[in-house]
């Protein structure tokens, strides 16, 4: 059985994963939950900000960034965007392959 990295990769898409966290606490936990993809940094939370998904404050956290997953084509055009306030709420993963089988 393949796990769903390797439908990712069969649909030739590259998966990142984006957090605010630091790279070294990024590292620790991707190589702690053998992780197949790689996780970005974006300690200065530019990113998140540019694609509206970042807490202003949460648990009396400040610049969290929210629950969210993106499909972005090779032009740059986003073709599926998943953003939720509560972070226990995971993105749809079938939606996202949905998405990535169509022609753009």
């Amino acid at each position: 059985m393949r796990n769903t990295f390797d439908e990712y990769e069969a649909l030739q898409c590259k998966v990142f994963g984006i957090s605010t966290d630091s790279p070294f606490t990024l590292d620790a936990w991707a190589k702690d939950q053998r992780l197949q993809f790689p996780l970005l940094s974006d300690y200065n939370k530019e990113v998140s900000r540019a694609y509206d998904c970042l807490y202003n404050e949460l648990l009396e956290l400040k610049g969290v960034a929210k629950r969210a997953a993106y499909v972005i084509d090779r032009e740059g055009r986003i073709r599926y965007a998943y953003v939720r306030p509560d972070p226990r709420n995971l993105p749809d993963f079938e939606a996202i392959k949905r998405c990535l089988s169509q022609p753009p």
